[in-house]
């Protein structure tokens, strides 16, 4: 769909990356990297997004200014006039693919939770993306987020438990699943604490 509205795919993954991390600060073999892109593409977008002042050219705090060889590093512009409304435009997409993997996922069994948490709520410290609650067909799970891998341009780290499994870890404090269950998060399917979950359970078909 933003591919669509912007032209091009690698301006997508520019934009959704500089958007989704406005304080990091990239070279462009390290884009070209984690967009999995050529380099050709990413010099050539880049340049348009720094004449457009979406982004703009800084240097790394650690690079020795009087070393004239030293790289550029290219940066989301929050000053950038448009800034609030192009975020808001990915954030919205970046919905619309989460609900789309929620209901997929669904077709690979019965699911209790669900939850997006790590990269979708930007914490990189937490050792998983997403937590899954449920019994379902293992590989089915697999393929459906393989699939999305694309989609959300990143690998995803996941972890499933049955519901036996996850009630245990729950009754003797475990602290893998509270770390999960107490970062921020974002839950999709929620049979268990019943909070309001972005995806309605009863609406499966």
């Amino acid at each position: 769909m933003l591919e669509q509205l912007f032209g091009s795919q690698t301006r997508v993954k520019l934009l959704h990356l500089f958007l989704n991390n406005t304080e990091e600060k990239y070279f462009v073999r390290e884009l070209t990297r984690v967009l999995d892109s050529q380099i050709n593409a990413i010099r050539r977008e880049l340049d348009n997004l720094h004449k457009f002042g979406i982004v703009k050219i800084v240097d790394a705090d650690d690079e020795n200014k009087s070393d004239k060889t030293k790289r550029k590093f290219f940066q989301a512009d929050p000053k950038f006039v448009l800034y609030p409304e192009l975020k808001s435009i990915f954030q919205k997409a970046s919905f619309l693919v989460e609900k789309k993997f929620a209901n997929t996922l669904k077709k690979a069994g019965k699911i209790h939770y669900l939850a997006l948490t790590g990269y979708f709520v930007g914490d990189k410290n937490l050792a998983i993306d997403i937590l899954i609650v449920g019994d379902l067909n293992k590989k089915k799970v697999e393929n459906t987020l393989k699939k999305f891998e694309k989609d959300f341009r990143r690998e995803l780290n996941y972890t499933v438990l049955g519901k036996d499994e996850f009630e245990y870890r729950r009754s003797v404090a475990d602290r893998f699943l509270y770390m999960v269950l107490d970062a921020e998060k974002i839950v999709m399917i929620d049979e268990i604490f019943n909070k309001n979950p972005v995806i309605e359970t009863e609406s499966e078909e």
